[in-house]
């Protein structure tokens, strides 16, 4: 993995890309949480490069990470939803632009709040095919993805079950959204698990059996969208 930038509306974006061992893949954009641009998610994108993928992630905060969820509340709800869909059409123009990606159709990744930028990346650049969801967070007043650009894409949900009375609602209506519009979407359900069940670095919620599970479900999911 290293360190990159990329120019996205005038302004050199920082980030991270790893490469698979083959030297070419599909690619995936990885999304952060609200936490910023940390190790857990450089991790996300060194995994996916041992996988196969070119893995790209741009950091939306420009340098802030925090581990105290108050702070990381306010970096959150300080992203505008433009400006992050702003770095996702910029991502995915870099990633198709590389000789290393062997599609001109990239993914999206994201986590919690990545989540919800995750859903919305498909709507906001022609190049960006499918997305993977993992217990998405949607809570900025102006997130009002243009579904119809759905068309011919897809997205696969994750759900946390301890999730399910605050976001289930919206994930289950933007499900039906993207499907009205000719998406392609699945939800998975992960019976007893917890709010970031997938990040390691958080013992106290990761679980090993769901984020395995939802790991070789995206990576296939993936492998079929993107190449």
């Amino acid at each position: 993995m290293r360190n990159i930038e990329i120019e996205i509306q005038g302004d050199q974006v920082g980030g991270v890309i790893a490469f698979p061992e083959s030297g070419a893949g599909p690619g995936v954009i990885v999304i952060q949480e609200w936490w910023g641009l940390v190790p857990h998610i450089q991790g996300v994108v060194n995994r996916l490069a041992a996988a196969g993928f070119v893995a790209l992630a741009v950091d939306h905060y420009r340098g802030a990470l925090t581990t105290e969820p108050d702070e990381a509340q306010k970096l959150m709800m300080g992203l505008r939803v433009s400006a992050a869909a702003a770095d996702l059409a910029g991502a995915a123009a870099y990633l198709v632009g590389r000789p290393e990606v062997s599609s001109g159709k990239v993914a999206a990744m994201g986590f919690c709040m990545g989540g919800g930028l995750a859903l919305l990346a498909p709507t906001v650049s022609e190049h960006i095919s499918c997305a993977a969801a993992f217990y998405p967070a949607m809570p900025w007043p102006d997130y009002a993805p243009d579904w119809g650009n759905y068309t011919g894409k897809s997205a696969i949900i994750h759900k946390a079950e301890s999730d399910e009375d605050w976001a289930g609602p919206k994930i289950s209506e933007y499900a039906a959204a993207i499907a009205e519009h000719g998406g392609q979407v699945e939800v998975f359900d992960y019976p007893g698990s917890e709010h970031a069940f997938f990040n390691d670095d958080r013992p106290e919620v990761y679980s090993p059996s769901h984020a395995g599970l939802a790991w070789e479900r995206s990576a296939a999911f993936f492998r079929a969208q993107c190449t």
